[in-house]
């Protein structure tokens, strides 16, 4: 199992480093609008 994980992160590197960089934009957006509230 663990060898067929890897490959599929090896085969799929580019969506990977695409969605971590979607989930980071995500969470800081997630974060400042939680954070709005409060500034105003």
């Amino acid at each position: 199992m663990l060898t067929q994980i890897v490959t599929a992160a090896r085969r799929n590197r580019d969506t990977l480093a695409s969605d971590a960089l979607g989930i980071a934009s995500l969470m800081v957006m997630l974060v400042a609008g939680l954070h709005l509230p409060v500034l105003s």
